[in-house]
C-alpha cells in the first residue's frame, strides 16, 4: 500500500537505509566534482558547484580530508551522501575519502554514492564496494531512450559485485515520463533493492531548459504534477506486485525534514541559542575589548570578528555597548536571517 510518511514523502515497502539517515539530517552531503560525464539538461546544480571540480562537504569548500572530517564532526553527522557531478570522473579521489571517513568513524558510518551508468566499469564498481555501502544509479534513458539498454546492462553488473540488497536506482519524477520510468524499473526489479523518486524541481542553472517543457507551481521552483506522477508511478508498481523499496522524495521532505534536522543537531558557538527552526541567536559586540573583560562570558569568533556575549552579560551592557541580535545558519556559510542592534 501506497504510504504518506511522517515526513511528507510516499513509498511502498519501506524506503532505502541511506534515505533513513539523511532524513535525520544526519547525512553528510560529500560532493566529490563539478564534473560530469553526462552534463544532463535538467541538473540542478548552482553555477557555484556545476562543470567546477571542486570538493564540498554540505556548505564547506574542503581542500583536504581533514576539513571534510571536521564537517562531519560540527554537523554531527552520522553518515555520508557521495555526489557530483560524476565522482566516478574521480574514482582515486572518491576512493580515498569513503576510505578515510570509514577509517576515522568505524565501518557503522554508512555511505551512499551517486552514480551515472557512463563510466561504471567492473573494476570501479569492485573498488566502490570495499569502502560504499549503497550505490545508488542514474540511468541515462531519461535523455535518451536508446541508453535503456545499456543502463540495464550496467545495473546487472554492479548487482553482481556489491549484491542486490546494497543497490538501487535514483531519478528525478518526470511527469510526463511515468510509463516509460515504469517499464524500466520492471526491467531491472531483480536486479535493485530499492527505488528513489525526487520530485523535480527548477534551479539557476536548468530554469530554461524546465520551463520550456514543464509547469511551474504557482510562485514556486517545483515542477507541477511531479509529486503526481510520482505517486502515480508508486501505485502502478504496487498492482504489479513489485517487492522492491519505493521512495517519493519531495521537495516538502528535502526542506522541512532533511536540512532542517540537519540544522537542528548542527554545533553552534557558545553562548547562542537555537530556535525551533534550527537557526541561531546570538548577541554581539564589535568591540573586542569585551572578550578580554568578560572572558567567562564571552565567546570571540575570529571568522565574524565579533564579540559573542551572554544573554546575561548583554543584558548588563545595554547602556554602555551596541549590542547586535542575529540570527543566521549554524551551517559553515552561516548565511544571517535576520540581524538588528537591540539599543
Amino acid at each position: 500500500m501506497t504510504t504518506k510518511t511522517k515526513f511528507s514523502s510516499y513509498c511502498i515497502n519501506g524506503i532505502a537505509e541511506g534515505c533513513k539517515h539523511c532524513i535525520q539530517g544526519k547525512k553528510l552531503v560529500l560532493f566529490i566534482t563539478g564534473k560530469c560525464s553526462r552534463n544532463c539538461e535538467y541538473c540542478s546544480l548552482s553555477n557555484l558547484r556545476k562543470n567546477k571540480d571542486d570538493v564540498w562537504a554540505n556548505e564547506r569548500k574542503s581542500r583536504s580530508i581533514k576539513e571534510i572530517i571536521k564537517e562531519v564532526e560540527e554537523s554531527n553527522a552520522d553518515s555520508a551522501g557521495i555526489t557530483g557531478g560524476d565522482p566516478l570522473l574521480k574514482i582515486d579521489r572518491t576512493i580515498k575519502y569513503a576510505k578515510a571517513l570509514k577509517d576515522k568513524f568505524g565501518e557503522k558510518f554508512h555511505i551512499h554514492i551517486y552514480l551515472p551508468t557512463n563510466l561504471i566499469t567492473e573494476d570501479k564498481i569492485k573498488r566502490l564496494s570495499e569502502v560504499v555501502d549503497e550505490i545508488r544509479i542514474h540511468p541515462g534513458f531519461l535523455r535518451n531512450a536508446e541508453k535503456a539498454e545499456e543502463d540495464i546492462e550496467k545495473i546487472k553488473l554492479a548487482s553482481k559485485i556489491i549484491g542486490k540488497k546494497n543497490l538501487g536506482i535514483e531519478m528525478p519524477m518526470f511527469p510526463d515520463k511515468e510509463k516509460e520510468m515504469l517499464d524500466f524499473i520492471l526491467s531491472v526489479k531483480d536486479y535493485i533493492d530499492f527505488v528513489n523518486l525526487n520530485e523535480l524541481e527548477s534551479s539557476e542553472t536548468n530554469l530554461d531548459y524546465i520551463t520550456s517543457k514543464y509547469k511551474l507551481k504557482e510562485g514556486g521552483y517545483i515542477i507541477d504534477c511531479s509529486k503526481e506522477a510520482g505517486i502515480k508511478l508508486l501505485e502502478d508498481l504496487e498492482k504489479e506486485n513489485v517487492k522492491l523499496k519505493v521512495h517519493l522524495c519531495t521537495a516538502e521532505t528535502k526542506n522541512n525534514y532533511q536540512y532542517a534536522n540537519r540544522l537542528k543537531i548542527h554545533n553552534i558557538l557558545p553562548y547562542g541559542y537555537k530556535t525551533k527552526e534550527g537557526t541561531v541567536i546570538y548577541l554581539t559586540s564589535e568591540d573586542k575589548t569585551l572578550a578580554d573583560k568578560y572572558p567567562r562570558e564571552t565567546y570571540y569568533d575570529k571568522d565574524k570578528e565579533r564579540v559573542i556575549l551572554s544573554e546575561e552579560l548583554a543584558k548588563k551592557l545595554l547602556n554602555d555597548y551596541k549590542i547586535k541580535k542575529t540570527e543566521e545558519f549554524p551551517t559553515f556559510d552561516r548565511i544571517i536571517v535576520e540581524e538588528e542592534y537591540l539599543n
